[in-house]
């Protein structure tokens, strides 16, 4: 019909499936009319919604800072600031952010729609520490408190090819410390995640290990990465000190354990972010924040999520808050599982409920995954954005752009606020030379070798090893 498409048609103009071109009728963001089993689409009306589209999907220029009246003594710049969690926690601490850099569509548009008198940057290898500090509003002389930043997790993670500095991800992580060591702030933060402390500098592939191979170097050793970025950031006069934190120990309704690099200018190590909460009550601190005090009230808020299919809900029906699938009947165990039912470990993330009274498991990128489920207490559901907020401690009002899935990934991926908050407090205390309060023999992670002590001393025992392994060779 003259003047019409079909929804293939408009799906290919769209560059979108026929099903999405049905969900734009349905939602009424398409006007169509129904021919039998067919629907028309005028060709005006697609225009129109491709035009709005398009600038819809126009990306946030990079920009320079606008003057703000705000009275924080204190700045930062912050670097793969994603969703601005970590940010959030600094400005409660009294910090304020001049300058975020990030290449994500997603969380460029959400930083601008939440902060846009804040400078905005893309890549860091594009930016030379000089445009960095105009583009802040910052002078030559001008002090930078805090530089602050995780750079991408995916070259570390044990689940990856674990390529180190050869992906190219690990490079961009070489380059922050390059600008970390050109803008000279006062103190530097870098987090990552856990895989950090064993990531090799170089990989060596396992076939060319063992029998017949030279030994591991230090930079093929396990934890070569880290042992290089320490070496650099000391070379460069920074005393640094780390420890593997679980956000549950700083007021976060939620475990979630990562790596924290705290670097002094000054050349003196920083003492451990002081935990303000805890699960032992020993230490006499506030027991840690459950998934009921985080989201329990939100029932008149509207929720948007995504939902799980209903041969798994079946299976939901069953269980009750802080349960799992060895909760449900026996013999529907291995039904629920499927060939996943064979696999070792403990698989304690198929077929979870969160428990009311406990802290939430880590958040991850989506709820619905199979073996990362993370369903709601009671609700036949996945916990929706609005609740991965609130246990993410974002404000309520935050807004996030981007579709239900990028929202889940930008919210999944950032750092609670409180550890932002904890980080930016023991700044503030060390740029004010005011005394830190340390909590004795506190047990900061369930994991050995964690902290730059006793990691320094493990990493020194495999490489002395791998001397002697290189001398006994003929």
């Amino acid at each position: 019909m003259h003047g019409f498409l079909t929804t293939r048609k408009a799906a290919s103009l769209l560059d979108c499936s026929e099903q999405y071109v049905r969900k734009l009728i349905r939602s009424g963001q398409i006007p169509a009319s129904r021919h039998g089993r067919t629907w028309l689409i005028p060709e005006d009306t697609l225009y129109l919604h491709r035009m709005k589209s398009d600038l819809d999907n126009q990306p946030v220029a990079d920009h320079a800072r606008t003057p703000s009246r705000s009275k924080r003594k204190l700045k930062a710049l912050s670097f793969f600031s994603g969703a601005l969690g970590l940010d959030l926690g600094l400005e409660q601490a009294g910090i304020e952010i001049l300058l975020a850099s990030e290449i994500d569509k997603s969380c460029r548009e959400t930083i601008a729609l939440n902060r846009p008198e804040t400078a905005l940057i893309g890549d860091i290898r594009e930016y030379s520490a000089k445009q960095i500090r105009s583009l802040a509003g910052l002078q030559n002389s001008d002090e930078i408190h805090l530089v602050v930043g995780g750079p991408p997790c995916q070259a570390f993670s044990t689940a990856g090819k674990r390529q180190g500095f050869h992906d190219d991800r690990g490079n961009v992580f070489l380059t922050f410390i390059d600008r970390i060591l050109e803008l000279k702030p006062s103190v530097a933060v870098i987090e990552n995640v856990r895989g950090l402390l064993s990531a090799p500098l170089e990989h060596r592939p396992h076939e060319r290990r063992g029998f017949g191979f030279p030994p591991l170097t230090s930079d093929e050793e396990k934890g070569g990465a880290l042992n290089h970025i320490l070496s650099r950031m000391r070379r460069g006069g920074y005393g640094v000190s780390f420890n593997l934190y679980n956000s549950a120990n700083f007021g976060v309704p939620q475990v979630r354990e990562r790596v924290v690099l705290v670097c002094c200018r000054d050349g003196k190590k920083a003492p451990y972010l002081p935990p303000t909460h805890s699960d032992d009550s020993t230490f006499k601190l506030t027991p840690w924040c459950t998934v009921r005090e985080a989201i329990a009230n939100m029932k008149k808020i509207e929720h948007h999520h995504v939902n799980f299919p209903e041969k798994r809900l079946k299976y939901y029906r069953l269980l009750k808050d802080g349960q799992y699938w060895k909760h449900l009947p026996q013999k529907l165990q291995k039904e629920a599982l499927g060939a996943s039912y064979f696999a070792g470990g403990g698989k304690t993330g198929f077929f979870r409920r969160l428990a009311w009274n406990r802290p939430s498991p880590t958040l991850v990128t989506h709820p619905a995954m199979p073996a990362t489920d993370l369903c709601h207490p009671e609700e036949d559901r996945p916990l929706s954005i609005e609740e991965y907020k609130r246990i993410q401690q974002f404000p309520d009002d935050w807004k996030l752009a981007g579709s239900l899935v990028e929202r889940y990934r930008q919210v999944g991926n950032a750092v609670p606020v409180g550890m932002g908050a904890a980080i930016g407090n023991l700044v503030v205390s060390l740029i004010g030379k005011k005394k830190v309060i340390c909590v004795n023999e506190f047990r900061y992670s369930r994991y050995s070798y964690t902290d730059e002590v006793s990691w320094q001393h493990q990493f020194r025992v495999r490489q002395s090893r791998q001397d002697q392994l290189s001398l006994s060779l003929p």
